[in-house]
């Protein structure tokens, strides 16, 4: 059974790179039948914020991405918190140390970088080893005796080379003594997640690790701790990066947006899902909208890009109105009506609104821009009025709007149909174009260039009162 995980640490952002490695992770278990693990990686105090968890929790409830092990819903595997396995992975570490694989450094962090420099310029292409890996076993005795504080470190082989397969870059191939030996166990006790990773991995028996791009250099570490133990190695799935459309990487610090601030923005978490699953994977045809099911089914990890994806709010905003439009109305109009203000509500009928703008809004956060005018009429201005291929001037559209008076005044049962008829009616007894007459309708009914629906749409909503007031006070101005 395939098996892939989600082990965030809880920093207090999903930001977009980690949101797309779960949404991967879910598809690459869901699409065979398998299982998606959520796992929380706290053991770095420094980076830990308060309440990140429930951060974690809340965006993949609202992503839709379901986990089928993990914090809160259990399973055979747990604990799935790391800050509560540390018993677990302490037994580890002194397999590793009783096998050689591992040893205890004492240095302190100045010891180690003055050590560093020191042998840097006396052998500049040889890689630093740290002098605690020779440490005699009395040595290590008598330190731990004294109390010195020790961090372990992981023993890599001065030759040979390690060779891994990645599904996305393929077959690599590192020399090892090219790679550092980096921190297993810290000083206070608690693992670092190179350590972490692959003990919790394997026991919970993680068969695709997909991750980030960042952590395909560290790669050959990880598969010389499975071989110490003589364990199996996951398939590996590494993504590449996602960039901002001036080439530099999405980043929280640079002020790119987090998941939950593009719903704060007016996105629907199903058109980011959409548009992040296109963000270094494609589907093999000219398909871009997909709900999570589409990608379920569709879904391939063989189709996962090697070249860095670049982030577009265009595209976004684009998929953004496809999932609008795809909404069925009711569950449109409870969402649209969170964003109407009170006058709105108070003056029209909301619900005739709503279907005027499902087709035409990109994001939610439109909304009051797009309907304030329903309730008040912007400051007139004459430039409006003037719309070339409309053939409008202010001139010719104050003409038009004294000769519609008299055929508003005449509509009994007040519609879109009715007023449709008599704007039609007004345009064939003048012999002119459509737009002569329509156009300073829009203007004069709306007072802004763009809006959802035409004149006889928004006449409908606003009401025969309201219309009459605002041509005739649009006929004032023009004088």
């Amino acid at each position: 059974m395939v098996r892939t995980r989600f082990a965030p640490s809880p920093t207090g952002y999903m930001h977009i790179g980690n949101l797309r490695t779960a949404l991967y992770a879910y598809l690459t278990a869901k699409r065979d039948g398998g299982k998606f693990i959520l796992r929380i990686e706290d053991t770095d105090s420094k980076r830990t914020v308060e309440d990140s968890v429930e951060v974690i929790y809340s965006s993949l409830k609202l992503a839709g991405i379901e986990y089928d092990e993990g914090p809160v819903v259990g399973g055979v595997y747990g604990p799935y918190i790391q800050s509560e396995r540390r018993e677990i992975y302490a037994k580890y570490i002194n397999e590793l140390l009783g096998s050689g694989k591992a040893f205890r450094c004492f240095c302190t962090k100045e010891e180690l970088e003055k050590e560093k420099e020191e042998f840097s310029k006396m052998f500049p292409d040889k890689p630093f080893r740290d002098k605690c890996r020779e440490m005699t076993n009395e040595e290590v005795s008598r330190k731990l005796s004294d109390g010195i504080s020790f961090v372990v470190r992981q023993r890599i082989p001065e030759a040979g080379s390690t060779t891994f397969h990645d599904m996305v870059f393929g077959s690599i191939t590192v020399e090892n003594n090219t790679l550092d030996e980096q921190v297993l166990l810290k000083a206070d006790g608690l693992p670092t997640y190179n350590f972490a990773n692959v003990v919790d991995d394997h026991l919970m028996e993680i068969t695709h690790v997909i991750r980030g791009y960042e952590y395909l250099s560290s790669a050959p570490k990880y598969n010389l701790l499975y071989e110490s133990f003589g364990w199996n190695i996951p398939e590996y799935i590494h993504l590449p990066h996602i960039l901002r459309e001036d080439g530099k990487k999405l980043s929280k610090r640079e002020g790119d947006a987090s998941f939950q601030d593009l719903i704060d923005l007016g996105y629907l978490p199903s058109a980011v899902i959409n548009y992040i699953a296109m963000l270094g994977w494609n589907p093999g045809t000219e398909e871009e909208f997909f709900t999570l099911d589409d990608l379920v089914q569709k879904f391939t990890p063989e189709r996962i890009n090697k070249s860095n994806a670049i982030f577009t709010y265009s595209k976004l905003t684009w998929l953004n109105n496809l999932h609008i439009k795809a909404m069925p109305f009711e569950e449109f109009h409870k969402k649209a009506s969170e964003c109407y203000s009170d006058d709105l509500k108070a003056k029209v009928d909301t619900e005739m609104v709503s279907r005027l703008i499902q087709e035409r809004l990109e994001t939610f956060r439109q909304i009051p821009e797009k309907t304030e005018f329903f309730v008040k009429v912007p400051p007139y201005d004459k430039e409006l009025y003037t719309h070339k291929k409309m053939k409008s001037d202010p001139d010719s559209a104050k003409v038009m709007l004294e000769k519609m008076i008299p055929y508003f005044e005449s509509i009994g049962d007040w519609n879109n149909e009715t007023v449709f008829g008599a704007l039609q009616e007004l345009i064939q007894s003048e012999g002119c174009k459509a737009g002569t007459v329509l156009w300073p309708a829009r203007i004069a009914l709306s007072g802004v260039s763009a809006t959802p629906g035409g004149a006889s749409e928004i006449a409908h909503v606003i009401g025969k009162e309201e219309t009459m007031r605002r041509i005739k006070e649009a006929v004032e101005f023009l004088k």
